[in-house]
């Protein structure tokens, strides 16, 4: 198949696209390299294979328009899988306006190329964030998700919607994936495993917050991986049995399908750390701080229609992810000079 992957520097869009390479697909990447993060970590991640023969990248934006519609004409891609986007519920709060260009106006780039190309199935990235001020465990896609805390969580809502109005006025088979706290090598440095980390090896105390009292579904990047591989595989189709008097939010008419993906086992925030210590071998200093703006508490998905479907089934437990990232990060230190590290 024929694949293009936007954030094919990125943390989950690498990742997919060398399992992609390596099942035989062609991959057309897209990344904008911008500096929310030393751009150091994304060239590392880009040079594992970026040489491959069925692999092409391009250095554009998805908030401009020319660029990507000449990708999409030159390589009529079969697949679209839409990983690239501005990241981080805390970084929306201060930057808002980077989040309509990249996941607003960007998006729907995505949506016209894969319109006019003819494009068999696109999977986009949603997050566990548009679950918002909902408190019911565990999270289900067929909650109502209209109360998002954040830019970033609206931001993906709305993508679901344009998602929805596309797959329903051009038949463009579209499914949305709802991350929970996606973690692993080659993770981003505003995430907390990488800032915990960093900061415990530098003898410099973490920031715990809401006093410790969170739960995350953490998920390593090769489940997630697999599940995005597999959804890929078998593009959104109408739900016959959906109705506009009992409507389905997760299902439409259209060929369009919003489905969790995350671990399906909330792990105390606490035991995380303490997973962590052990893994380098050194007790955490930690200051503990009020909830975050724009932070939720608890993120718990219920993935049963994930695993009736597609048989996704997570197998990386916290014990084996953070004892790889830190293997990762003593390696990475070692053999790579970034502004991240220090």
């Amino acid at each position: 198949m024929k694949v293009l992957v936007t954030g094919s520097a990125g943390f989950i869009g690498s990742a997919l696209t060398i399992r992609l390479l390596e099942r035989g697909d062609q991959v057309i990447g897209i990344d904008n390299h911008n500096d929310y993060y030393d751009p150091a970590l994304k060239e590392a991640r880009l040079a594992r294979h970026t040489n491959h023969k069925n692999y092409s990248h391009h250095r554009i934006d998805l908030a401009n328009r020319s660029s990507m519609e000449q990708v999409f004409v030159e390589h009529k891609p079969e697949g679209v899988i839409n990983m690239a986007a501005q990241a981080g519920v805390r970084y929306s709060i201060e930057n808002p306006l980077a989040y309509v260009d990249s996941n607003l106006v960007g998006f729907a780039h995505v949506l016209e190329g894969c319109r006019h190309n003819k494009v068999e199935h696109l999977v986009y990235a949603s997050s566990s964030s548009v679950y918002g001020a909902n408190t019911t465990m565990p999270f289900s896609v067929n909650d109502n998700v209209d109360h998002p805390l954040s830019l970033y969580a609206a931001s993906k809502k709305a993508n679901e919607l344009m998602a929805h109005t596309y797959s329903h006025l051009y038949n463009l088979p579209t499914t949305g994936l709802r991350f929970f706290t996606v973690y692993g090598p080659w993770g981003r440095p505003d995430m907390a495993l990488f800032k915990f980390t960093k900061a415990i090896l530098a003898n410099k105390p973490i920031q715990v917050f809401n006093y410790g009292k969170h739960r995350r579904d953490f998920t390593y990047i090769d489940d997630i991986v697999e599940g995005l591989i597999r959804v890929l595989d078998r593009p959104a189709v109408p739900n016959p049995k959906w109705s506009g008097e009992s409507p389905d939010s997760a299902t439409s008419k259209a060929p369009w399908r919003v489905y969790n993906i995350g671990n399906n086992n909330p792990i105390d925030l606490m035991d995380y750390i303490e997973t962590l210590e052990n893994a380098l071998g050194k007790t955490a200093k930690k200051e503990f701080l009020p909830l975050q703006p724009g932070d939720v508490p608890d993120t718990y998905a219920d993935v049963k229609a994930l695993v009736d479907q597609f048989y996704y089934k997570p197998s990386t437990t916290v014990e084996e992810g953070v004892a790889k990232f830190t293997s990762w990060y003593h390696e990475y230190t070692t053999n790579h000079k970034s502004q991240c590290f220090q």
